[in-house]
């Protein structure tokens, strides 16, 4: 290995080693909290060091946020094989809904958290991010052109899925689902999915 795959490979180490401590410091003490300063403390460098990598906290924030994207589009991705349109916006939906029980801090940074706003309206085109919801939406049309749903505005109907997935999602990893016995809440939500897209698909108002 030459000195300069090297130095790549030591800077991308202690890029992940500055990430991996600001989530952990974001989640458990709050992201207003948390300082540059903080931060390498926790990782026993100085705040010049970070600066190297980061131009600023929100930087750092978005940065996690983005990892947290690239999981998930790479998850949603692998339902593309499922020729049944209906079936696969329903395992689309499964797959959002896992990823967020597997990934509780990546969701809570992605979705709850307001910090990564602020460099998202910065974005002249917020890719990372659109793309995940642009297949989604995809894929809402599929079964629109198949008949298998209302034909609807698009971005309402593709809207209302999210928000539905969304709030399934954020009331798991956020435990207000202690009215069910935890061994049920896997279950609870796969049927709160089939119940909306079955409503969906008869067209109920």
């Amino acid at each position: 290995m030459g000195i300069t795959d090297r130095k790549k490979r030591e800077r991308e180490k202690l890029r992940n080693l500055i990430l991996g401590a600001a989530m952990k410091l974001f989640l458990g003490e709050g992201y207003e909290r948390i300082t540059i300063r903080r931060i390498a403390e926790e990782i026993e460098y100085s705040p010049a060091t970070i600066y190297l990598h980061f131009e600023d906290k929100d930087e750092i924030l978005y940065a996690l946020h983005e990892k947290g994207f690239e999981v998930l589009f790479k998850r949603q991705q692998t339902v593309l094989s499922i020729d049944n349109p209906l079936r696969r916006l329903r395992i689309h939906g499964e797959t959002y809904i896992a990823f967020a029980m597997e990934n509780p801090q990546y969701y809570d940074l992605m979705f709850i958290m307001r910090g990564p706003g602020k460099k998202i309206k910065q974005k002249e085109d917020w890719h990372i991010g659109r793309r995940s919801y642009e297949l989604l939406k995809e894929n809402v049309k599929d079964c629109m052109d198949a008949r298998l749903v209302p034909q609807e505005n698009l971005d309402v109907a593709t809207f209302s899925l999210w928000a539905h997935v969304h709030g399934i999602a954020s009331l798991i990893i956020r435990n207000r689902c202690a009215m069910f016995p935890e061994d049920q809440v896997s279950v609870i939500a796969r049927g709160a999915l089939d119940f909306f897209i079955g409503s969906l698909a008869r067209g109920d108002r």
